[in-house]
Parts: structure tokens; sequence; C-alpha cells
């Protein structure tokens, strides 16, 4: 991610244009932020969220310049990854009497994808290392095991990972998601 492909919505609805699209995909996913240094290399879920100021939904918008989306890792990486933009929904603070009831709803929710008001398909957090607060943990041990001197920071925005496939998009497109089972309200995106 770069400081100019993060966008936050408008309350829970955003407006995006891509430059130069190429082959668009969407992917609902949870973005933290954090409020403080992630540094052990034991964290587990509930020690992640310690270090969380608030939770969101988003989407990520990825885009391939491969054919068909068929590429090599080496490809991958020098392309310099896929990421085209993430639009942050409204933000869900995080305090510490609410961690053990996150814990729990982060491993069970599950959010519903709409394509132009049509269902598209169910995600889980499941599909997502078992629970997006498990993502920021297993993120966070393994930047201190490489980088003991630089562990995630105050401020930096983490995406979890995509709760559902990636699903192809356009200019034109408008994308809703709604959650169950855990307290962030839809989202919605409309592609120009």
């Amino acid at each position: 991610m770069y400081d100019d492909t993060v966008h936050q919505a408008d309350g829970n609805s955003a407006t995006l244009a891509i430059p130069r699209p190429r082959s668009l995909k969407i992917e609902p996913e949870i973005v933290f932020s954090l409020k403080q240094p992630l540094t052990s290399e034991t964290a587990d879920a509930q020690a992640a969220l310690a270090s969380v100021d608030w939770l969101a939904l988003g989407f990520e918008i990825i885009d391939c310049p491969f054919p068909e989306w068929r590429f090599l890792p080496s490809d991958f990486v020098a392309s310099y990854g896929l990421h085209a933009a993430l639009v942050i929904g409204a933000h869900l603070p995080v305090d510490s009497n609410m961690i053990p009831k996150l814990v729990d709803e982060l491993a069970q929710f599950k959010v519903r994808m709409f394509k132009n008001n049509e269902f598209v398909e169910v995600g889980s957090a499941k599909n997502c290392l078992r629970s997006p607060a498990l993502c920021l943990a297993e993120l966070g041990r393994a930047i201190v095991r490489r980088f003991p001197a630089e562990p995630l920071g105050p401020g930096e925005i983490v995406s979890s990972g995509t709760l559902t496939a990636g699903h192809a998009t356009q200019a034109g497109d408008e994308w809703g998601c709604d959650v169950e089972g855990l307290s962030l309200p839809c989202l919605t995106l409309r592609l120009v």
C-alpha cells in the first residue's frame, strides 16, 4: 500500500477511479490501525488486538498486468505486487474491555458480497488464517523475527487478507458488503 492508494470512505460509501486499470479484482478485508508497536514474537489474537486503535471493513482493489492472472512468484515481485487501492469503511474503536469479545467475533463472522445489488458470495473469517486478528498477530511476529528494531508501529494500517475470492470488476460496478457477527457497518464502493 502507498499513501496515494489508501482511501477513507465517506461514512459507509465511497466512489473510486483507478487510473490505467488492466484486470481489476475486488476483495473485502478487515483493516487494522495500530496505536502502539506490535513487538512480541509470541503475540496471539488478543495481544495483537491490544495494539489496535481501530478496525474497519475495507475493499482492496487488486490489478494484474499478466493475462488471465497467470504469473510466477518472480513476476509478482517484478510488478511490485498487485495492490491498486484500499478503501476503508467506518472505524470501530478498540478498547481493552472489548478485546475478548472481538477475539471470538473475528474468528466467526461472515460477510456477504453484492455486485450491482446482486448477491455474489458469502465469505468468512476462516478464509483469513482462521481470523483477521490471527493474521495481524502472525504478521507482527514475522516482522519482529526479521526486523526486531522495526516492529509494526503506531499509525500503521494493516489489511488482513481477503475474506472471499477476488471478483473481477470494472468502472461502473457498485459493490456492497454486509457483515454478520461483527459490529461493523456495511460498506459500498462504486468504481468510476
